[in-house]
């Protein structure tokens, strides 16, 4: 048996200094220690088989005897033989509680709205076998070789957008999940088609679960919705600051900016980490550039630059040290064994609250808020570029013909309406709260809406860091015979294989969704990586 510890991996943490990379492997033991971001990403987004650890079965199974020995006893035990929430103390004959346990798992599947994606839900899946492999939760064996069998076989709940309030965990999403373990439900096989619960498991040859004492309820309280789309974004987000670094290079090259602020001794008379990785990502994209080095020295007229350009270590790095911590708080989430009751160590059954998802939701919302600068930041050096008044020299709007042609003027309106939703979504969810349960539940965390809110705000610093891209690649075309350094023209022709360069109007909308596409995959990183060595 593997005991919830307080120990985090060291794969958990450590992004201010390192971006997240996952070696994609065949298959994930759960059972042998806390569930790593790798893991996580391995199974939600590659397929990867999960293992159950023998030892950690046994264990399982032993604190499953605890359970039935309780099932038997008169007095009344939360969750064996008593109702849930408001109804905690309304005993349950023997008789009714396999009905008890199945009508928890059917009205709680309550959720509406669309589907959540298919890689939140396997991490959703995941990390709540990864509960139940603890042996803290009480199920039986079956139930977590059930459940392990139905990520393997590619099957997928439908969750759906609404019904968590994250707490007592994210009950309705799990619920469903629950249910399809019960051979119920809907759910979409391995090749995404929609099918009945009981028609996937039979075409998988999985047998139905008829859940016992205890079981409906392990299989419904967790963080286990808020904290896999955590795991998730921060992947991302490692991705996505190292970006935003290479776009702040490659304007500052083409906007005749100087590197000489990003200097290692003027960042470390500031000693924040996250800015020290983002300043030294810019001495290493910047290295040996001719356009930089076109017009520096003392006769160089530019005292300093705009913020947007000198200050990029300062947010960027926040940005990452916002991250950091958020990280911090996953590893010690993903080590954790959440339910209500639990079975502790010494054999105890007892009600707590850490299903209460405040320590994931509060991060959850910081991230967001960190998305959105980086976001804004980003936005205000595209529109640097357009303006002739400040571009030093390009033409208004990048426009290869000022008057007929608006060149990339419309390019910033879209990523200024990206901005300005992202600065709504900035707002943090987790300082609601609508009681529920009559009142028994009357403070949660909405620590799920701070997850799938921060989704969509990395889908759009995505889109906005590729804008500002796609218009520094131009202005870069544009200062020709100067060429950048070898790092951003790596980028620049990268994207030049999905965009074309300067010239008359053309559709856009394309080329700007292409070039999304190459910052969503990490090929910009990676181009720019390949020159200037590894980026952080």
């Amino acid at each position: 048996m593997v005991p919830a510890t307080a120990q985090v991996s060291n794969r958990s943490m450590n992004l201010v200094t390192a971006s997240v990379t996952v070696s994609v492997t065949a298959s994930v033991t759960v059972g042998t220690g806390p569930i790593d971001f790798a893991d996580v990403i391995a199974v939600a987004r590659h397929d990867a088989r999960v293992v159950l650890a023998p030892a950690a079965l046994d264990g399982v199974a032993a604190t499953r005897r605890i359970i039935e020995g309780l099932a038997s006893d008169t007095n009344p035990h939360y969750g064996i033989s008593t109702g849930f929430g408001a109804l905690a103390t309304t005993y349950i004959e023997s008789d009714r509680r396999a009905q008890l346990q199945a009508s928890l798992v059917r009205s709680h599947a309550a959720g509406s709205g669309p589907e959540v994606e298919r890689e939140v839900v396997r991490a959703l899946m995941l990390l709540r076998l990864s509960t139940l492999m603890t042996g803290r939760t009480g199920v039986r064996p079956v139930v977590a070789e059930t459940y392990a069998a139905l990520l393997n076989a590619g099957i997928t709940p439908v969750v759906h957008e609404y019904g968590s309030l994250g707490c007592s965990g994210d009950l309705a999403p799990l619920a469903h999940c629950a249910l399809a373990l019960m051979g119920e439900g809907r759910v979409r096989d391995a090749g995404g088609t929609l099918l009945g619960g009981a028609e996937a498991l039979a075409e998988s040859g999985i047998a139905p679960v008829v859940l016992a004492e205890k079981e409906g309820l392990a299989l419904i309280n967790g963080t286990d919705g808020m904290l896999g789309m955590l795991v998730l974004a921060l992947a991302d987000l490692s991705r996505l600051l190292t970006t935003a670094d290479i776009a702040a290079a490659m304007s500052v090259e083409a906007l005749l900016g100087t590197d000489a602020t990003f200097a290692a001794d003027l960042q470390a008379l500031r000693p924040q980490l996250g800015q020290a990785v983002s300043a030294a990502n810019l001495r290493a994209l910047l290295a040996g550039s001719p356009l930089l080095q076109s017009h520096a020295g003392p006769d160089d007229p530019t005292v300093q630059d705009a913020y947007s350009l000198r200050c990029a270590p300062q947010v960027h790095g926040a940005a990452r040290d916002t991250m950091n911590h958020a990280a911090l708080i996953a590893g010690r989430e993903l080590a954790s064994a959440v339910d209500n009751p639990v079975v502790t160590l010494d054999g105890r059954v007892q009600s707590n609250g850490n299903f209460h998802g405040a320590p994931v939701g509060y991060v959850l919302d910081f991230l967001a808020i960190a998305a959105a600068d980086v976001a804004s930041m980003s936005e205000r050096r595209t529109d640097r570029h357009l303006d002739a008044s400040r571009n030093k020299g390009l033409p208004p709007f990048l426009a290869h013909e000022v008057g007929v042609d608006s060149g990339l003027m419309i390019a910033q309106y879209t990523a200024a309406g990206i901005v300005s939703e992202l600065k709504r979504l900035a707002v943090p969810a987790s300082v609601d709260s609508i009681p529920s349960s009559a009142m028994q539940e009357d403070h949660v965390s909405m620590g799920w809406a701070a997850a799938r809110k921060l989704r969509h705000s990395i889908d759009g610093l995505g889109r906005v860091l590729a804008i500002e891209i796609m218009t520094a690649a131009r202005s870069l075309d544009l200062r020709s015979p100067l060429v950048p350094g070898l790092a951003t023209a790596a980028v620049l022709g990268l994207v030049r294989t999905v965009a074309d360069g300067p010239g008359h109007d053309r559709f856009l909308s394309p080329e700007i969704e292409a070039v999304v596409g190459l910052v969503a995959t990490g090929a910009v990183r990676d181009a720019a990586a390949g020159v200037a060595g590894p980026l952080r």
